[in-house]
């Protein structure tokens, strides 16, 4: 391990790296502010769903167009290497709190990018091809240490195998679920729609999406197999582009995955693009080595290992909760699955109280339409809405308020069932890391990891 922490490789694929993921964000950040969703997403609705342990984190009303602001001008000067470790700091803190005003909007990609925020803080991208490296010649080096070059290949190699680990159950391999709801969905894509209504595609698509996820971080890594597994890439991200909304995730993917080829083709691209902006060659192919300063190294290595050990860990921390997982999703953010299920669900709450009150809440009164959805699969945001109903009608004559809730949620297209004992009180049930006893059993089994 100490040799191969002194070990040394090109600066150039993380240069890269650092200058395509800003401009990826930059563009992201845009697309939320031009289609209107900054309003709709986190001005306009009245209530949030914080993370638990998150609560701090509030929304921000109309400030939510600088918080937005900063992030994008984060993202450009980490892109263009200016002011390159402030920048790292402002898009790592104002990604991560945009991510987490609201578990309504909670994707796995959201995570994987605050994820590649917080590590580009630590390592030395910007010491070729960045206005910084034009500056300060003291920090040019065509050199830096090879764990900063494979700490985002193990990153990305893990994202991809975990995706493939969760897609080792019965329902996506034996049942081809929930690929056979989806896909019939999309018959009148051009060209291939007919063949999304055949039970085959369905199987064909888990199945390949499972070896896929397993297999393709390795097959990146080693040279042989690398073009047909970066082609691989490409084809399976523009497919899944096509098929599910999920934004700008496939593209981040793609050009992600460049992070695995050689040196020589990053320094090409660096090489082009320095004859196209006129650079000096001092900023695109500088010599000399990066060190780390000598009081600051060893405490970077102690985070990143303390960081892959949590990313290594944290994804089976779903082992500790009784249930099926998909059922009580106890544990399951934050653990790359990536569209293992399909849940439809509904809520309808009831306010009583001792003095005979009662009252059936007309959910559009306070949520969004995505809001509710989201909502009425999950239990720990149905206990959160039940606190705001309690709260709410506490404050609006009802004495110490009880909160009932009628839920009925359907997975992977099974007959829907209660989610919730109906005869709890939710006003009395505290939310904690603790497995929720109130949620119904799923009386079914959904055999694999």
């Amino acid at each position: 391990m100490r040799a191969y922490l002194q070990k040394y490789t090109s600066a150039a694929p993380l240069a890269v790296f650092r200058a395509i993921f800003g401009l990826m964000l930059l563009i992201s950040t845009g697309r939320f502010v031009a289609l209107g969703w900054v309003r709709e997403l986190y001005i306009t609705p009245r209530f949030f769903f914080p993370f638990y342990g998150f609560g701090f984190v509030k929304p921000l009303g109309e400030w939510t167009y600088l918080l937005f602001a900063i992030c994008g001008i984060s993202a450009l000067l980490v892109a263009v290497g200016w002011y390159y470790r402030l920048a790292s700091m402002a898009l790592f803190i104002s990604f991560t709190y945009i991510e987490l005003i609201d578990k309504s909007t909670y994707l796995n990609h959201y995570y994987f990018v605050s994820l590649i925020c917080f590590m580009l803080i630590f390592l030395p991208a910007n010491t070729v091809f960045s206005v910084d490296a034009g500056r300060n010649a003291a920090l040019r080096a065509g050199q830096i240490p090879a764990w900063c070059v494979d700490s985002i290949r193990v990153i990305v190699c893990m994202l991809y195998f975990y995706a493939g680990i969760a897609k080792l159950n019965s329902d996506w391999l034996l049942e081809a679920l929930p690929m056979k709801i989806w896909l019939p969905a999309k018959n009148d894509t051009p060209i291939i729609g007919s063949l999304f209504n055949h039970l085959e595609t369905a199987y064909i698509f888990s199945w390949i999406g499972c070896v896929y996820d397993l297999g393709v971080g390795f097959l990146l890594w080693n040279r042989r197999t690398r073009r047909f597994a970066y082609a691989s890439v490409v084809v399976f991200h523009l497919l899944t582009s096509l098929l599910f909304p999920i934004g700008m995730f496939p593209y981040i993917m793609i050009v992600t995955a460049l992070v695995f080829f050689p040196a020589a083709f990053h320094q090409k691209l660096i090489s082009y693009a320095g004859r196209l902006l006129r650079l000096p060659a001092v900023v695109t192919k500088p010599a000399g080595h990066y060190r780390f300063p000598t009081l600051i190294q060893p405490a970077v290595h102690v985070v990143f290992a303390v960081f892959f050990v949590f990313q290594i860990v944290f994804p089976f921390r779903y082992l500790l909760y009784p249930g099926e997982l998909f059922w009580t999703e106890e544990g399951y953010r934050f653990s790359w699955r990536v569209m293992l299920m399909e849940k439809a669900g509904y809520t309808q709450f009831t306010i009583t109280d001792a003095n005979g009150k009662r009252q059936t809440v007309n959910n559009n009164d306070f949520l969004t339409r995505l809001q509710e959805k989201m909502m009425s699969t999950q239990p720990d945001m149905i206990l959160q809405y039940a606190h705001m109903l309690r709260d709410y009608y506490a404050a609006h004559g009802f004495t110490h308020p009880q909160v009932y809730v009628d839920s009925y949620v359907a997975l992977n297209g099974r007959t829907g069932k209660p989610l919730i004992a109906p005869d709890v009180d939710l006003a009395q049930q505290n939310d904690s890391f603790r497995h929720k006893s109130w949620i119904t059993p799923f009386e079914n089994e959904i055999k694999g990891l």
